[in-house]
């Protein structure tokens, strides 16, 4: 048995069974593929997949149970290889966060200019994507740290833990009508909105409040991007709600903002990891820069939890 062999058994499962991409992402060759995967099936001595002629087509039983199996094994050959690493050179390396566009707008950069100034040569890379593509790519190892409100809570594979709470403010231009007087749902319900597509940024707490009240309102415009919803409010297309943290009064100007947290439920932002990962001095580091009450043992003892739940569960 070698990690080449249980690479492919895993990419094959991820690459949906298509051994020509398997061999691509593995940088060999399709037979080569086939090799591996028929090797270990024959020294475990069951077969791991279902085939239809030459073609892989799903997991057996044995397969469903053997995959957890071969993921946790690899993922704790890189967490050797970081450990190894983390002992040679506690300040050096690669970090790559994946965050939504608030985030990674409004919450990060002075996060971001701190670290870099602490931890010259690491090298950070950021990855903007929906909720559940960060939950993809920490799942698929292709990011260290994951940053959204939305859906990192909901996936078994990581670890989130809760960073700070924030509210939603509605924008207008000068002189709204919304600016006189007390700002209720039935108000806000009575001009076009423009706010967050689906799964962004709290959007879920706003659907809720206005379906609580019995309101629909009209929604003239959604976007991923406050940036692009400040855009249009700007030029009259309706009334914005965004984040909070989203509104600079010296750079929008042009816009008022009017506090909703009353309307509104509260929003917890959170930080995941893949459950069973090592994290290398610096990733802490960076993790506490960004939310300084996830110290060095609250994380450790939230990762031994995971992991003792896991244990429990198999």
């Amino acid at each position: 048995m070698n990690f080449q062999q249980l690479r492919s058994v895993r990419e094959t499962v991820r690459r949906g069974f298509n051994l020509t991409e398997v061999a691509q992402t593995l940088h060999t060759s399709q037979p080569g593929v086939s090799r591996q995967i028929r090797e270990l099936e024959d020294e475990l001595g069951v077969q791991l997949f279902v085939r239809a002629g030459k073609r892989l087509t799903g997991l057996t039983a044995p397969g469903e149970s053997a995959l957890p199996i071969v993921e946790r094994l690899l993922v704790e050959a890189e967490n050797l290889k970081r450990a190894g690493a983390d002992h040679a050179n506690r300040q050096s390396g690669p970090l790559s966060i994946a965050a939504t566009h608030s985030q990674a707008r409004y919450a990060l950069p002075t996060v971001v200019r701190d670290f870099r100034a602490s931890h010259p040569d690491v090298q950070l890379q950021l990855h903007q994507g929906s909720p559940k593509q960060i939950a993809q790519m920490l799942i698929d190892g292709e990011a260290d740290l994951g940053i959204a409100t939305e859906a990192l809570a909901s996936y078994p594979e990581l670890v989130a833990l809760p960073c700070y709470r924030w509210t939603h403010a509605v924008l207008v231009p000068p002189g709204h009508a919304l600016l006189d007087g007390e700002l209720t749902l039935p108000r806000l319900a009575e001009h076009p909105l423009i706010t967050y597509d689906s799964g962004y940024t709290g959007r879920s707490h706003i659907d809720e409040a206005f379906e609580a009240a019995g309101l629909t309102p009209t929604l003239a415009l959604t976007a991923m991007d406050a940036d692009v919803i400040k855009t249009y409010v700007e030029l009259g297309l309706g009334v914005g709600i965004v984040a909070a943290m989203a509104f600079d009064p010296q750079r929008d100007r042009e816009l008022r903002a009017i506090d909703a947290r009353h309307l509104f439920a509260v929003n917890m932002t959170r930080l995941a990891v893949k459950r069973g990962t090592y994290l290398r001095g610096y990733v802490q580091d960076f993790i506490e820069a960004f939310a300084p009450t996830l110290t060095r043992e609250v994380v450790q003892a939230a990762l031994e939890a995971e992991r003792d739940a896991a244990i429990d569960q198999a």
